[in-house]
């Protein structure tokens, strides 16, 4: 088996089929049909087992029989066997979620947990941001000196909560990232104290509703690392505390 062909099994696999199901519906699209000594003759599944696996194959509307003797059998068309198993994905996707959904278990009302969450890499850090900048409904403070922290999702998230009203602060130090950002209706920038020259590790800074803070650091390697809360003490505590400080006091004239 080639090593293309030992990855498509795989991929069958991880969507539900057994590795002599992979195999045998992989051997009918290469044969058009045959009997259960052909696909034996290009597979390493044993003939004894092709009836099985072929029985199990027409269970799940992969592929046809015909009563003749001996037995062939014939493969449903690929877009049909694409249309089965993303059928059969979705229903199981549904049943698994639906699941957890219902045992899930929601925090006790006697008691406060204290949620500070570590986000790791860059991509995860970017659907954090573009979540919590898309639950904004007071206020929001965004900061960074990165411009290519500036995603797609972020400026559209940023753009939508100013059409919606909420006032938007963007502070930076770099030009082209208050550029940027000003140039969305509803938001305004200011720069950073001059004196702070101090953060090359850092990353963005998300304030939303005085409720929720997110804060990221640029790793060595050049990912990013991020801890943010919502609705929590922690949260509160320390967005009153970098608002007392003078990290998003505007630069003085």
């Amino acid at each position: 088996m080639t090593d293309d062909e030992s990855e498509a099994v795989d991929a069958f696999e991880r969507l539900g089929l057994t590795s002599y199901e992979a195999k045998v519906f992989i051997a009918l699209h290469r044969l058009g049909s045959g009997t259960a000594r052909d696909v034996a003759s290009v597979t390493d599944v044993p003939r004894s087992q092709v009836y099985s696996v072929a029985e199990s194959l027409e269970d799940r509307g992969l592929l046809e029989v015909q009563q003749s003797s001996p037995i062939r059998y014939r493969p449903v068309s690929i877009d049909e066997a694409q249309e089965t198993l993303e059928r059969r994905f979705d229903r199981e996707r549904e049943r698994a979620f639906d699941y957890v959904d219902a045992v899930k278990r929601e925090p006790a009302n006697e008691e406060t947990q204290e949620d500070i969450w570590t986000v790791r890499s860059r991509d995860r850090v970017d659907d954090r941001v573009v979540d919590l900048l898309s639950r904004a409904e007071e206020q929001i403070v965004f900061g960074t000196r990165l411009t290519e922290f500036i995603t797609e999702s972020t400026e559209r998230a940023l753009a939508e909560r100013a059409e919606a009203g909420v006032p938007i602060l963007v502070i930076s130090r770099t030009d082209a990232v208050r550029e940027r950002l000003g140039a969305i209706d509803g938001v305004e920038t200011e720069r950073p104290p001059s004196y702070r020259t101090d953060d090359q590790r850092s990353g963005r800074i998300i304030i939303v509703d005085d409720d929720s803070l997110l804060l990221s650091v640029v790793d060595d390697d050049g990912s990013e690392t991020a801890i943010w809360s919502s609705g929590s003490l922690f949260a509160s505590v320390l967005i009153q505390l970098i608002e007392a400080s003078d990290e998003l006091r505007p630069e003085s004239d």
